[in-house]
């Protein structure tokens, strides 16, 4: 499932990067914190990997 907005896509970039061991989980805050928590590495691989064009800066409710 790609990500819905920049906002998300970036957040899951974080936590990717987290999970690969790459940053610090004590460094992600916020949303990135809880995909760190609640996805695995293949899921945030697809959020992170969706192009940032023609994304809104954050998806609506």
């Amino acid at each position: 499932m790609p990500a819905k907005s920049k906002a998300q896509q970036k957040a899951a970039g974080a936590a990717l990067s987290a999970k690969r061991g790459e940053t610090k989980v004590s460094d992600l805050q916020g949303a990135a914190k809880d995909m760190y928590d609640s996805m695995s590495q293949s899921q945030l691989e697809d959020f992170a990997e969706t192009s940032r064009k023609d994304k809104p800066g954050h998806a609506s409710d």
